[in-house]
């Protein structure tokens, strides 16, 4: 019994995927039935490779590999018990139109699961098998972004309206499907890395003072949040500016952002944002904005060592470049930085003034250039 996909997945209704379970379960139970040892094709895609070169071509939409699940292996067997447990679970949120998270499935199998990867694994094989993206499996992320600034729009029967009090916090709606109705008078979208520069910014008004949408994701980007801008995007056109820490960190968040994460790279088509822009913080920015030396920390192994394994990304050299020198410079210096660096100054510098700078000069070169 063979199941495999071709690369290209549909937003397929509930009944469609309903059928495609019961199909593929069909199949196994009749390889079953007739003494034949089922065998499950699992496609494996990367949205990356590690030629340096700018000369692969690689297709976010293209297959890496094939990895073969039989039960001769006793770890291909527990592998594919957990598949059908999720399977199953996942069937019975279709059949009564319900939404359960990661943590719901767990939790309903905890002794067999034993840990929530392995139920995380379990969803990312049943969406490349049907075809489809999470959201599709009424398996839904507890949403941690929050939206605020010059913003309205709806989520079933609730209405977010921001217009009023741009500097409010909102959390970011979980089932992004659902989200009509979109109003914004805003001029582009910021995107910050984490919670607390999102505060600083509420803290100092500043959406109402620039007429602006500032979401957070608080550090990786869950699925919500990056649905969330995605959807914001198609529907205002504005330019999107992404600020992160000056470290190896913060760099894999924005390009989780720009390019999307591996784990979930068969929907990368889908997850990725290029319209996106690198607003900082650069490692240049220390010397240019007069960080001093005791708020540059220095880079640790690790740190050495993840940067490394990101600039052999094929993606950096082929699209951004520009992005790739300033990462091999942050390498070369051998010390990061934090965005909260900047209120060495004042505490209203970053909103006061580094902001503003920075991104009235992306706006005047080019606002909405894309590299796809």
């Amino acid at each position: 019994m063979e199941s495999r996909i071709d690369g290209k997945r549909s937003s397929s209704s509930s009944s469609h995927l309903l059928q495609k379970i019961r199909d593929f379960c069909r199949s196994i139970v009749e390889d079953l039935s007739y003494g034949r040892s089922p065998v499950i094709y699992i496609n494996r895609f990367r949205n990356y490779c590690t030629d340096t070169s700018g000369n692969c071509y690689c297709n976010h939409d293209s297959i890496k590999g094939v990895e073969v699940l039989t039960l001769q292996q006793e770890c291909h067997a527990r592998r594919l018990d957990i598949l059908l447990r999720v399977l199953l679970i996942v069937q019975q949120l279709l059949q009564e139109n319900r939404h359960g998270s990661k943590r719901d499935i767990y939790y309903m199998h905890t002794s067999v699961f034993r840990e929530q990867s392995t139920v995380e694994r379990a969803i990312n094989d049943i969406c490349i098998i049907l075809q489809c993206s999470r959201h599709n499996l009424n398996v839904v992320s507890v949403a941690k972004g929050l939206v605020m600034g010059w913003l309205r729009f709806s989520e079933a029967d609730m209405m977010y309206n921001c217009l009023n009090h741009p500097d409010t916090a909102h959390s970011i709606p979980v089932h992004v499907e659902d989200v009509k109705d979109i109003i914004s008078v805003a001029d582009y979208i910021l995107v910050v890395e984490k919670e607390s520069v999102f505060q600083r910014l509420a803290d100092d008004c500043f959406c109402k003072t620039n007429r602006c949408i500032v979401i957070t994701g608080r550090g990786y980007p869950d699925i919500p949040t990056r649905r969330f801008l995605r959807l914001l995007i198609e529907k205002l056109h504005l330019p999107v500016f992404c600020l992160v820490d000056c470290d190896p960190y913060g760099f894999d968040i924005l390009t989780t952002y720009r390019f999307g994460s591996l784990q979930m790279a068969y929907d990368a088509k889908i997850m990725r944002l290029p319209e996106i822009q690198w607003l900082g913080v650069f490692p240049s920015d220390a010397e240019t904005y007069g960080v001093p030396q005791q708020c540059l920390l220095p880079m640790t192994v690790k740190d050495r060592s993840k940067t490394e394994a990101i600039l052999n990304r094929c993606y950096l050299q082929r699209i951004v470049p520009q992005w790739r020198l300033k990462l091999q410079l942050l390498l070369e210096s051998g010390v990061k930085f934090e965005i909260e660096a900047l209120s060495v100054h004042s505490l209203t510098f970053l909103s006061k003034e580094y902001l503003p700078s920075k991104i009235q000069g992306l706006l005047a070169e080019c606002p909405l250039q894309v590299e796809v």
